[in-house]
């Protein structure tokens, strides 16, 4: 077995030998044994303890707190519930950074779009930014409800051809337009547009919205703010308001 003196063992983990001195005197790292010349000497197994001891000093956790948790009958259980509330912390962090990061990126690419580019120009790319990923929910929930729907289409179509039975298609149309009509109300419900003009983001009427001719990012609207007529960028507009 390997024995580490306490510069190996502190050149080991990482960390200062005063810091393994300290950790001796606290009572939560006591060497293995001692030399005949009375230097300290530690094990593998006390490396071990060292770096359990660094990684809750990591979490903030007083040397207190460190050695009632080493001093309990089966302290692995309790550091392994404080790794995996580290690792879902970390995970987190990691996806908000991830986040910032994909947001500075279409800002930089929305920017080398622009042939000249204002504080105005920067919001609207923010704006987009902001909702585009709850606008991708929306249009794929809209999608799977329709689903059913196109289902039931083609069934009563087939029914229909098959059989000469025609109430199943009649069925379908009602279904359909009360469908087209929830989904077209909560859409335009939840979605404003960007006029390229003054930059104001506003909401037309549904009956505009609706009949305007579109792109899948942008709609012919007339602006609200300047009378401005022309495709106006579509953006999350939040809960309606």
């Amino acid at each position: 077995m390997s024995k580490y003196t306490t510069g190996e063992l502190a050149k080991l983990c990482g960390v200062t030998v005063r810091t393994v001195q300290y950790y001796d005197t606290r009572g939560i790292l006591i060497p293995t044994e001692l030399s005949e010349g009375g230097r300290r000497l530690y094990t593998e197994e006390d490396a071990k303890r060292l770096k359990i001891i660094c990684f809750l000093r990591d979490l903030d956790l007083p040397i207190d707190a460190i050695a009632q948790i080493l001093k309990e009958e089966h302290p692995e259980k309790v550091i392994s519930l404080l790794i995996e509330q580290q690792e879902e912390a970390l995970s987190e962090e990691i996806s908000e950074k991830q986040e910032k990061l994909e947001k500075l990126r279409a800002l930089k690419n929305g920017l080398k779009s622009q042939t000249s580019f204002s504080l105005e120009s920067i919001g609207d790319i923010a704006v987009l930014m902001e909702g585009k990923k709850k606008l991708k929910r929306m249009r794929w929930m809209m999608v799977l409800t329709g689903l059913p729907v196109t289902a039931l289409q083609w069934f009563s179509i087939i029914f229909w051809i098959l059989r000469g039975i025609w109430w199943p298609f009649l069925v379908w149309v009602l279904v359909a337009a009360v469908w087209g009509t929830v989904v077209s109300r909560y859409y335009f419900y939840h979605v404003k547009y960007i006029c390229p003009e003054c930059h104001e983001v506003f909401r037309p009427t549904l009956k505009e919205a609706f009949w305007a001719n579109h792109t899948p990012t942008a709609r012919k609207l007339t602006c609200t703010a300047c009378g401005h007529k022309g495709f106006c960028v579509e953006v999350w507009g939040g809960d309606g308001q």
